[in-house]
């Protein structure tokens, strides 16, 4: 079973993804950012849900959030706990109607992602985790179970490729590896893929910030599975978080 506080953000996410649903019933605008990614309503309603919950569950831990993320790297550097938060991750699936978007909550300790919870609101279910705590997902009207990366098969990898950003170097990177299957899916829910033994890899080489991923990368270790800084197309040192600068480099997410 996962630990108190995985079970507190796993609910904070829920309660997340039910303001998420609420939005898409009734529909909504599609405004744009000064970086041109789409923002909608529901981003909005699902930040002051997991802002007010967490305040109120962890008041003494600090936020960075994709919606209020301008917070000087000279205020946070000293921060020993924070939560980073994507209220909405995968907003381009969801003004789609696809239901490849997931609600992202991690708590990082000294520079690290140390718990994980990643909720997908359209199926239901929420995975959890934390390096050297165990993985666990919670379906609609189930209790928990434990999950666990695999090991390759012997038949080949099955690769995760990101949806909205196909990257030419990915396929140049991948030349040469015993592919058997290359899986298109959006939002850190590939990090869940790979987490529940679905997936065996996860190469990204463009654009990600930390809100993206640290949750994923919780879930992910939590379940035996890694992430990892890519240099020089090799996998490097564990992805560090709450960096002076957001944006993550190219990584490798990978199971066993």
């Amino acid at each position: 079973m996962p630990n108190v506080e995985l079970e507190i953000l796993a609910d904070i996410a829920e309660a997340a993804g039910h303001a998420i649903m609420d939005v898409r019933a009734r529909g909504y605008r599609v405004e744009e950012k000064p970086d041109h990614s789409p923002v909608t309503e529901a981003d909005l309603a699902a930040n002051a849900v997991i802002l007010r919950e967490l305040a109120a569950r962890f008041p003494a831990i600090s936020v960075l959030t994709e919606e209020g993320a301008d917070i000087p790297y000279e205020n946070r550097a000293p921060w020993p706990r924070l939560f980073i938060v994507d209220p909405l991750d995968g907003t381009k699936e969801f003004v789609k109607e696809l239901g490849e978007f997931c609600v992202c909550i991690a708590l990082a300790e000294a520079g690290f992602s140390k718990l994980g919870a990643v909720h997908a609101p359209v199926s239901g279910a929420t995975y959890v985790g934390g390096q050297g705590l165990g993985a666990f997902r919670r379906a609609p009207g189930v209790s928990w179970e434990p999950i666990a990366a695999r090991k390759v098969p012997a038949e080949g990898l099955t690769v995760l490729v990101s949806r909205s950003h196909p990257d030419q170097r990915l396929q140049q990177w991948l030349a040469g590896k015993p592919v058997r299957d290359s899986v298109t899916r959006g939002s850190a829910l590939k990090f869940c893929m790979i987490a529940e033994g679905r997936a065996d890899l996860y190469p990204r080489f463009n654009q990600t910030h930390e809100w993206d991923t640290a949750a994923g990368q919780a879930v992910l270790e939590g379940a035996g599975g890694s992430m990892r800084r890519m240099i020089d197309g090799r996998p490097a040192e564990r992805m560090p978080v709450n960096k002076a600068d957001l944006l993550n480099g190219p990584f490798i997410a990978r199971g066993l």
